[in-house]
């Protein structure tokens, strides 16, 4: 889970190292651009929710042909979804970036951005679908694989295109967004490769069509629904929050002060943050898998023991993870992404705050894991709407 979140990272990181105010524009650029790709994408990457329950449940009931006819009717799905999603998604952009980003600068920036990135949707939502079937086989290992060379690829095309390096031409935010988008198809290539292999091709028949089954689909959706709208509506309030920072900046630079450094504050925050709670959510997806399986196994006790234990180790883990970026190394932290000192000045007291409160948040991811896993979508979904 880590090798895939630091796929965005990179881009930030890299803008690091443009000139101002390009620089500026395009660390500001990227969360908003992020929240609006996971408000379409991520909602159907909700998928893997249902996907991996069931998957895993038959799985640990012998029936693998059963499992693998969940991943079938997933990535089926997956694939009509994303496309008609997609084209939403470029209808709509320029009308809420509009409303959300004040600056013309930042707002042409996340448009060029997005642009190629929102061609990463399916593939995006494919990949969890495929993801999800392994987890609940217990092959984790399978995305890692896939995600390290993703990101090995990202690396290479994201100092090509956004620095202009090896004749081609200086893109900036937009070379970052195509390298993000071919990277993400990448990563599906090698998940749909390791799924031809006999000893998963064999006895699970994933690309069978005669597995399609509108109930089979409809399980799946029931149980992955409710986590695309918890999805949908923690989106919009990460969009209503960068409005407001959108607000704070267009004000300071009406001022004559710095413009875009709390938008680009907020991104690097998001950066480190979403390093450390991907690392978190791949202990809730652990335990997700072991509870789906007890589940399966008929041994419910099992399964509630492995959330608590979970939950401790996350505690232990994260508590020493949230000390360090918050209290002891907040200032490297963000300077390894932005050293400007203004954007210092406004990340430094989040960071320490949210440092400070990882732990808590540690917990209430792995919870949540742990009980998608249990089937328990609907109570998730409340919990998180309220």
């Amino acid at each position: 889970m880590l090798s895939q979140s630091v796929v965005n990272e990179i881009d930030n990181f890299f803008f690091g190292y443009l000139a101002e105010p390009e620089r500026s524009n395009a660390q500001a650029a990227l969360f908003p651009s992020l929240v609006l790709l996971w408000m379409f994408g991520g909602s159907l990457s909700a998928i893997s929710v249902g996907t991996q329950a069931i998957a895993a449940r038959r799985f640990a009931e012998g029936r693998y042909r059963k499992s693998g006819e969940v991943l079938v009717n997933s990535w089926m799905f997956s694939l009509v979804a994303s496309v008609i999603t997609t084209v939403i998604a470029y209808a709509l952009t320029p009308t809420i970036l509009k409303f959300a980003l004040p600056s013309v600068e930042v707002r042409e920036a996340a448009q060029s951005f997005l642009n190629w990135r929102l061609l990463g949707i399916a593939s995006m939502v494919i990949t969890f679908s495929f993801k999800a079937f392994f987890d609940g086989l217990g092959k984790t290992h399978v995305h890692m694989v896939s995600a390290l060379v993703m990101n090995a690829l990202n690396i290479f095309l994201c100092w090509v295109l956004i620095f202009g390096k090896l004749g081609v031409p200086h893109m900036g935010i937009e070379g970052a967004g195509l390298a993000d988008a071919l990277c993400t198809w990448v990563g599906l290539a090698i998940m749909v490769a390791w799924t031809l292999k006999a000893k998963y091709r064999v006895p699970f028949k994933p690309f069978a069509m005669s597995a399609r089954s509108k109930a089979l689909t409809w399980d799946i959706l029931k149980l992955s629904i409710p986590s695309g709208i918890a999805t949908i509506a923690v989106m919009l309030g990460f969009g209503l929050f960068s409005v407001i920072v959108g607000r704070l900046d267009a004000a300071s630079a009406a001022q004559g002060g710095s413009a875009n450094h709390n938008l680009a504050a907020t991104s690097v925050i998001v950066s480190i943050l979403k390093l450390t709670f991907t690392a978190c959510l791949a202990f809730g997806t652990a335990t997700a898998t072991l509870v789906s399986q007890s589940m399966g196994e008929k041994k419910p006790d099992q399964a509630e023991r492995y959330g608590w234990v979970s939950v401790r180790l996350g505690l232990m883990v994260f508590g020493v993870v949230g000390f360090l970026e918050g209290v002891v190394f907040p200032h490297q932290a963000i300077a390894f992404f932005n050293d400007s000192p203004e954007v210092m000045s406004a990340a430094l007291v989040p960071m320490r705050m949210m440092g400070i409160i990882t732990p808590l948040i540690a917990c209430g991811m792995i919870l949540t894991q742990a009980l998608f896993g249990a089937g328990e979508s609907v109570f998730v979904m409340i919990v998180e709407l309220v």
